[in-house]
């Protein structure tokens, strides 16, 4: 899907997103009812210029907002993003529409979301990346500190979104002096509402360096509270963001093989990944205690800068294949539908073969149960040198070599 630079800023809404919510942009912003969630609008204290974090909680206080969650909680965001353009010298690559958050159920200690990316009318997204509605199941309680600093300039201000006006914090990090990406955050000093999202009002980013043209934003449309009542029904884990679900990768340089198991998790807006080796027996993930942190909406606004950058071809090409040809990897009991690449390469000067492998249909039911991000890369890569006697050998090898859910009575 290819549209134009011009035709995304022509919306209003998308105009304001790439000006961050700024004072003439309070004339556009979508109306709906103000929810009544108790939430103030505190007095403007003036700008400061040092990093904010975030209050840890103390494990067992149970004053998180998730532990009040209802079934039907929701938020709304305008998103566009692009890839391409100026030095890359590549085609631009643009979608925009809609994203939603929004409680499903709520079974404690766990919180169930559908993240879904639509186009302005509802309709499906043509990107790959973009064209399924994910589940995410957010822990509720507090197991750990969670300490996410927000980095950059912090200024407050009073912006008017979603029919309401906020006491906000604005977080502007420039990194473009070392090639690194500028990025504008606007968050609400109380969320209320918008606690599925950390208070998040705004948020965009703008790559910079060679071969990194392209930008995603992120703006508050709309936030509703559940009308109380009711858990819902637990989405089975078929098409998940991540968290919740763990993978195992293989290695094999030169006949020794290793395994690196990645768990995802998330816990009250944050989304968790700890990589190490798994154990044998026991739990697939049987604790975060050292996992990275990344706060649920940079996660939600990543997806959807990355749906753009993989959007001109699937598979994608390595340098010097010419067609893909039809395979099937196997990955534990289970055989998923491929394309493979074969690649001439020269290994230690002789002559050798890289096959690169990805799932023909990243969304095959062969794949149910496995994380967004893992879907979208490679499922096997193998180089192979030539014997004197013309038989390939395989030198080095990487590949996807199973996954599943952690997650107590989550169904595949």
């Amino acid at each position: 899907m290819r549209i134009s630079t011009a035709s995304l800023l022509s919306r209003p809404a998308l105009l304001c997103a790439a000006l961050a919510l700024g004072p003439g942009c309070k004339s556009v912003e979508p109306q709906v009812s103000r929810p009544s969630d108790g939430t103030t609008v505190g007095q403007d204290t003036g700008a400061v210029s040092t990093p904010e974090s975030s209050t840890p909680e103390t494990p067992g206080r149970g004053t998180s907002p998730w532990q009040r969650a209802r079934v039907g909680d929701r938020v709304t965001y305008a998103f566009s993003a692009n890839r391409g353009g100026g030095r890359t010298q590549q085609p631009t690559v643009a979608v925009a529409g809609v994203v939603a958050l929004e409680v499903v159920a709520v079974e404690a200690p766990w919180v169930w979301l559908s993240l879904s990316f639509t186009g302005d009318s509802g309709s499906p997204l043509p990107l790959p990346g973009l064209a399924r509605s994910l589940v995410v199941p957010v822990r509720s309680d507090v197991t750990r500190p969670l300490d996410v600093p927000r980095e950059g300039v912090e200024s407050t201000e009073q912006p008017t979104a979603a029919g309401r006006t906020w006491e906000a914090k604005r977080y502007l990090n420039d990194q473009r002096m070392v090639d690194g990406p500028l990025q504008n955050r606007l968050y609400a000093v109380e969320p209320g509402p918008l606690y599925l999202t950390n208070g998040l009002l705004d948020a965009s980013t703008t790559l910079s360096g060679f071969g990194s043209g392209g930008s995603s934003q992120l703006t508050l449309m709309e936030a509703r509270q559940g009308s109380g009542g009711g858990t819902g029904t637990v989405p089975a884990l078929t098409l998940p963001l991540g968290p919740g679900t763990w993978y195992d990768v293989r290695t094999e340089p030169d006949g020794t093989q290793s395994v690196k198991r990645t768990c995802l998790g998330a816990e009250r807006g944050h989304v968790l990944r700890q990589e190490g080796t798994p154990a044998q027996g026991g739990a697939p993930c049987p604790d975060f205690a050292q996992a990275e942190v990344q706060p649920l909406e940079e996660a939600v606004l990543a997806l959807a800068l990355d749906a753009v950058g993989m959007a001109r071809e699937w598979p994608p090409r390595p340098a010097g294949a010419i067609s893909p040809v039809r395979d099937s990897v196997a990955v534990g009991e289970r055989q998923v539908p491929a394309l493979r690449y074969d690649v001439a390469e020269r290994v230690d000067g002789t002559p050798g073969l890289r096959a690169v492998a990805y799932a023909a249909d990243p969304w095959d039911g062969a794949l149910a149960g496995l994380a967004h991000e893992t879907r979208f890369q490679m499922l096997s890569e193998t180089l192979y040198r030539t014997t004197p006697a013309g038989r390939r050998e395989p030198v080095d090898s990487t590949r996807l070599a199973g996954w599943g859910a952690w997650v107590p009575g989550a169904k595949p």
